[in-house]
């Protein structure tokens, strides 16, 4: 159960990210700047305070792909929940589950059991009732924010693959991959999309200065959601993963409704409650490779 409620509650911080990043971009700041300027402060912080934890890359040098792929799950994230529909983009990047399944299967061995393509297609049939809108024949990406979360869902995907394939590496060293490569993917986007004009440099004014505060909070957030990530997924298959992580459509979707981002219809209740169902039965099943399969990662 510890695992499972781990990943819940690193869904319910990226479920609400989405309002700290609008703040932040409401104060002058790009959501890309934003999450570049962020994960460098902590990138940093953990070095200061953790400086052993490079060490570890020289062990394990998958741990470089584990930072470019939550570098670029992060930009494409952040980007899409601040540009396009909250719970539109959410569903998309959760269409992962897909994704997780066939990369585990192929790089970890994790064949999916007949239960756990039985909650991926609960799952997946409670999206695609939520992006079904009358006149759209099929839920596709319609937009560059569609296609960011789509893009950002599967680089997830291949996070929560490389978590699991790096269980036995060190707990700090892992963290700081993906806090490194966060910083390093977004700042390498922004610059670019900067220098190509595709967006503008952060204001750094005094009264701009108001968007920290927003960045300190979600900073604590995103390192606490980093830990239990780190937790759940290292000590669950991908695939139960990948299912339980759906939890944060809900979040998503309620928090937006009640602020007034977003609307919630019998349509979107009766997907949330199908994922919902997914996710409760994929936290009780025991799946291979949990940790009643193995010893605790260290």
């Amino acid at each position: 159960m510890a695992p499972a409620l781990a990943l819940l509650l690193n869904a319910f911080v990226w479920g609400v990210s989405w309002f700290p990043f609008r703040q932040i971009e409401a104060h002058g700041v790009h959501p890309v700047w934003a999450t570049a300027l962020i994960y460098i402060a902590i990138a940093l912080a953990l070095s200061l305070v953790r400086p052993q934890a490079w060490r570890g890359f020289a062990a394990w040098p998958r741990l470089a792909l584990l930072g470019l792929a939550a570098g670029f799950t992060n930009v494409g994230f952040n980007w899409a929940v601040t540009q396009g529909d909250v719970v539109r983009v959410v569903l998309l990047f959760y269409l992962m589950p897909l994704w997780s399944v066939l990369l585990g299967w192929a790089f970890l061995g994790e064949r999916p059991t007949p239960g756990a393509l039985l909650r991926v297609a609960l799952a997946l049939t409670g999206v695609a009732v939520v992006l079904k809108t009358p006149g759209v024949e099929w839920p596709v990406p319609a937009s560059l924010p569609d296609w960011l979360g789509m893009a950002a869902g599967f680089s997830f995907a291949v996070v929560n693959v490389l978590l699991r394939d790096l269980h036995a590496a060190p707990g700090m060293s892992r963290a700081l991959a993906m806090f490194a490569g966060c910083a390093v993917v977004a700042g390498a986007t922004a610059l670019a999309a900067t220098g190509l004009g595709a967006m503008a440099a952060p204001a750094m004014t005094l009264a701009s200065v108001g968007w920290l505060g927003w960045a300190a909070a979600l900073g604590l957030g995103l390192v606490l959601g980093n830990v239990c990530l780190q937790y759940g997924a290292a000590r669950l298959a991908a695939s139960a993963t990948a299912v339980i992580m759906l939890s944060e459509v809900l979040f998503a979707s309620v928090s937006s409704a009640a602020l007034g981002a977003a609307t919630l219809d019998g349509r979107v209740l009766l997907g949330g409650v199908l994922i919902v169902a997914a996710a409760a039965w994929s936290s009780f099943a025991r799946t291979p490779g949990s940790d009643d399969d193995r010893p605790l990662p260290t």
